[in-house]
């Protein structure tokens, strides 16, 4: 079989490598699925010199030996230079378990063949575990984000820089108290309410509404305050039905969890049959807490709701009227900038505002002072008013209209 004797070779020379440095011989094992969790953790150990990981070889001369990134997350942001995953052998000689990533040479480009050694099934099975208990409890404090593009689908994990309590959603206290609920109800320890009436471990609900009112916050407060892992996935034109299994593999694989999709809206047409199947094996398998969101709800495929077992319920995340306004000013801090007085009218003067719109209008007003201009709030109502009308009609603004609004 051609290319099969280099590649023997190799094998066969990392597992003399192994046995001569730990005086065991290690099997190789091979998965169908794309178990990026176990690659994440395996990389991060490597940046941060876990003592547990050993650097055992390099598989091919002249090519990476060594990668660097930017680290913006530190305190003085740096660089850091570190091993390469890639084209590397690794091990941890306690567990009995090693990894290697062999690159494999194409006409076109380099591609990158992973693959587990280990010393027996119980080695490797342990190990696993372990490795899953680190990225669940690893996803509570970051999100886990995964990005369709031409290439297929990647995985990371981001820290949430800024910490978003329930405190400051801005929502209808009844949809809130709802939605929270019913987060608070799935991740009990117990799990009573789903014994008792024999009701299964899933739940799934779908916000959509127009964008800019507070679908983001709320996401990023769930993220912050349940007791799980989060994953986010946005679906774009490359979703694909390849990307669509590793993901849903991988949501299954760290449940109990939340998965939110969003601009779900957007699937492709031709997989959005796959994502539909998908999606109800998914639901059925328990532990996860799906939450889809759209800002377009007219062009969502009708069987996402018209069906039991995908969403269970959908909340319409509308524009704010007056009341969710003004709880929303004196969170943002409008009371730094003008008085109560101001403040009032300038609840009045927005309706038809969103919230990424009224947040806006906080950063002109806060320029504005911070300049040391004349603030006037009702001017800047009023030209962010008229280029939404532009935008919305594609035409010029005409003097003589004064009065505008959001219909």
């Amino acid at each position: 079989m051609p290319g099969y004797p280099a590649f023997a070779g190799l094998m066969k020379s990392m597992q003399e490598e192994l046995q001569e440095k730990y005086g065991e011989f290690y099997a190789v094992y091979n998965t169908d699925d794309i178990h990026f969790e176990l690659w994440t953790i395996v990389e991060e150990d490597i940046r941060k010199e876990n003592p547990e990981i050993e650097h055992v070889a390099q598989l091919f001369e002249r090519l990476e030996s060594y990668t660097f990134e930017y680290d913006e997350e530190a305190q003085v942001p740096v660089y850091k230079v570190y091993r390469a995953l890639n084209n590397q052998l690794y091990a941890y000689p306690d567990a009995g378990v090693a990894f290697a990533r062999i690159p494999y040479f194409s006409d076109a480009s380099i591609v990158y063949l992973q693959c587990v050694l280990a010393t027996g099934k119980e080695n490797i099975t342990s190990f696993l575990q372990t490795l899953r208990d680190r990225v669940w409890k690893k996803s509570r404090d970051e999100v886990l984000v995964f990005k369709d593009n031409g290439e297929g689908v990647s995985q990371e994990q981001q820290q949430v820089t800024n910490t978003v309590t329930r405190e400051d959603v801005v929502l209808s206290e009844s949809v809130k108290k709802e939605i929270y609920g019913m987060l608070d109800q799935f991740f009990t320890e117990d799990r009573s309410f789903f014994t008792t009436y024999d009701i299964p471990y899933r739940r799934g609900i779908l916000l959509y509404g127009p964008p800019g009112n507070g679908k983001t916050t709320l996401v990023k407060s769930i993220a912050n305050t349940v007791a799980a892992p989060v994953a986010y996935w946005q679906i774009t034109e490359h979703t694909s039905s390849e990307s669509i299994e590793e993901v849903f593999s991988s949501a299954t694989r760290l449940a109990p969890m939340v998965l939110v999709i969003e601009d779900i809206d957007s699937m492709p047409d031709e997989v959005r049959s796959y994502f539909l199947n998908t999606l109800d094996g998914a639901t059925s398998k328990e532990g996860i807490f799906l939450i889809g969101t759209t800002n377009y709800p007219e062009e969502i495929d009708p069987g996402l709701i018209n069906r039991a077992g995908r969403f269970d319920r959908g909340y319409e995340i509308t524009l704010p009227d007056a009341s969710l306004r003004s709880q929303y000013v004196e969170k943002v801090g409008f009371l730094n900038l003008l008085d109560q007085e101001e403040v009032d009218k300038v609840v009045v003067k927005t309706e038809g505002f969103s919230f990424a719109q009224l947040k806006e209008l906080f950063v002109f007003l806060a320029a504005a002072k911070h300049q040391g201009d004349e603030v006037s709030a009702k001017d800047i109502i009023k030209n962010m008013k008229r280029e939404f009308k532009k935008s919305k009609s594609g035409k010029w603004w005409e003097e003589q209209q004064d009065e505008l609004g959001f219909r």
